[in-house]
């Protein structure tokens, strides 16, 4: 395989921001499926329920059907909205702090119902190879993924929305998206790809090591 020349800051500035568009079409259509051509072939997508409850799709497909389908369908007028963005270019990776709002008005304040806490996305850019006459001018593309939320205030909200009386019933089918027996839902030690980043698992971008071993 060529070696491929690693994205520069402009055109990971430049990919981002035709994330951030097809975010705001996803999000206009209820549809998040068109997003899966921003993965790569072989990229996986994660994130944690619990402790055992793991999510994760590997390949485009399976983020395509699963991580963007199912886990997304039922969440009509939901929407993820970009609050601040971090570039590392050195690392080839975003990092995009978000908040979800549902779109549905809480009577009493006047204000969407929107899950509290710190929720985010945190993702690897890494360019295709075309080949080797052409080692500069590929796409780039997501090789990765992991997502972080506060999985008890989702839930939280979930449960007000619905004694407000105010859950559709795609809401409703959703909230039934749960358990491993869903596709993509995993025990901890099933997991098809590693909860950190894979090369944050290997251990390429190790910033304080260890002071002490784990004990026996």
């Amino acid at each position: 395989m060529a070696d491929v020349t690693p994205p520069s800051r402009a055109e990971i500035e430049e990919f981002w921001e035709t994330w951030l568009q097809v975010n705001r079409d996803a999000e206009a259509s209820g549809d998040w499926r068109v997003m899966a051509e921003w993965y790569a072939e072989d990229a996986s997508y994660g994130w944690m329920y619990s402790p055992d409850e793991h999510f994760m799709a590997v390949g485009r497909e399976q983020i395509r059907d699963w991580a963007i389908g199912i886990e997304m369908d039922g969440l009509d007028g939901w929407h993820y909205d970009y609050q601040c963005s971090m570039i590392d270019e050195a690392k080839g990776m975003v990092l995009g702090f978000w908040k979800q709002r549902s779109g549905i008005v809480n009577d009493a304040t006047g204000q969407e119902y929107e899950i509290l806490g710190i929720g985010g996305s945190w993702f690897g850019v890494e360019r295709q190879d075309r080949g080797a006459d052409h080692p500069d001018t590929g796409l780039l593309k997501f090789a990765w993924q992991r997502d972080w939320f506060d999985m008890p205030s989702t839930a939280h909200t979930f449960v007000e929305i619905i004694k407000a009386g105010k859950a559709p019933d795609t809401l409703l089918k959703r909230m039934e998206v749960a358990g491993h027996g869903v596709p993509g839902h995993y025990h901890y030690d099933e997991m098809p790809s590693s909860v950190w980043p894979p090369p944050v698992e290997r251990g390429d971008y190790v910033t304080q090591q260890p002071t002490t071993e784990a004990s026996a």
